[in-house]
């Protein structure tokens, strides 16, 4: 795919819903890359309940680096 086609592609999405939104819960880009990160292999509504539950004590790269890899 070439960038005049990638840029027509945009600007038809763009066109067709000017501000699109996400069922996922989200409040800063982070948590935003997390929840899509996790919604690749689940439901948005079972992410946003997982979130709900990991964002208050861990929603910055430092605070989930402070967990370490087993949480």
């Amino acid at each position: 795919m070439n960038k005049a086609k990638r840029l027509a592609i945009l600007t038809r999405l763009r066109e067709n819903d000017p501000h699109p939104t996400t069922e996922l819960h989200f409040s800063s880009p982070f948590e935003l890359l997390i929840a899509v990160l996790l919604s690749a292999q689940a439901t948005d509504a079972s992410v946003n309940k997982a979130t709900a539950k990991l964002y208050p004590v861990a929603n910055t790269p430092a605070a989930m680096l402070a967990w370490g890899w087993m949480g």
